[in-house]
């Protein structure tokens, strides 16, 4: 099977964005190609095999992957940020072959490592029981620069979801994979390399973080099991966050998700809800 990967960049890092070209590229085994979209930037210079998709605005992490994958053909999708690079140049070999033996295989969740040595961030466990992060398992998402999609199940998911711009696009597209019928791994085989960073870093983090979980539940979810998701994400965000300017974003984003359009309402079978619930994430956490 081919490879391809869609590498997403802001144009500000090209020191950055060689190293995560180069990764690829020195990938063994395997036939890869690498698309470099710029999202509302303008490219430095590219190696002659890269293919180059120029936006002319930001239009957000999902839709900028979405582009990148209409001009690639691989029948497997890595996706990769400009500040992350692969660690073995077999990983692109030991993903092909995961995907090869396991034709229900969707999509497959690489584990972040630290280059500077550091342990492994739980955040990057997509797991309600994170447990030991270099156990691999079955999830029910994965992380949006650091995973490997078969290209038939994102189609089958129908992409990401571009209105969402940032924030929960990967789970949006997991549970819409798993209602495909495919089932998505955690492998903590499939390593990378990212800087630790917090994700608090993105403006609007908290009022997207709050209006596209309400988006997400409203898009993929019987109404019973909406209800009770988001009440348990209000009770989480209260008890967690302690930030009172935070507390008040994260709820103006809240009331947004309810006011503004969701885009198109696919409500999960409830047997996808309970194999969800049996791999150990029930979609009311």
């Amino acid at each position: 099977m081919k490879i391809s990967c869609v590498l997403l960049t802001m144009g500000n890092r090209p020191a950055e964005l060689r190293r995560a070209i180069n990764s690829v590229f020195e990938q063994r085994g395997v036939d890869i190609d690498v698309t470099v979209v710029g999202n509302g930037a303008d490219l430095p210079e590219l190696p002659k095999d890269v293919a180059a998709v120029r936006l002319p605005e930001n239009v957000g992490i999902p839709e900028g992957r979405n582009l990148g994958v209409q001009e690639c053909r691989g029948d497997i999708i890595l996706f990769l940020d400009d500040d992350g690079w692969y660690r073995s140049p077999d990983l692109a070999r030991h993903v092909h072959d995961a995907f090869a033996a396991d034709p229900g295989l969707g999509a497959i969740s690489f584990r972040i490592a630290d280059p500077d040595g550091g342990p492994d961030q739980r955040r990057h466990v997509p797991r309600l029981r994170v447990g030991d992060a270099q156990r691999s398992s079955r999830v029910t998402t994965f992380l949006g620069g650091a995973c490997a999609i078969r290209r038939t199940a994102f189609e089958q998911g129908g992409g990401l979801p571009g209105e969402f711009f940032y924030a929960h696009e990967e789970t949006d597209l997991a549970w819409r994979i798993m209602d495909a019928g495919f089932h998505i791994v955690y492998d903590a085989e499939a390593v990378m390399y990212h800087p630790a960073v917090a994700p608090t870093r993105h403006d609007n983090f908290y009022r997207l973080n709050a209006r596209n979980r309400v988006w997400l539940a409203r898009r993929n979810l019987p109404w019973p099991l909406a209800a009770v998701y988001l009440a348990n994400w209000v009770g989480i965000t209260v008890l967690r966050e302690r930030n009172g300017a935070a507390l008040r974003a994260w709820f103006r984003g809240f009331m947004e998700g309810w006011r503004e359009d969701a885009g198109p309402r696919a409500p999960m079978k409830w047997s996808t809800a309970w194999r969800m619930t049996r791999t150990g994430r029930p979609p009311i956490i």
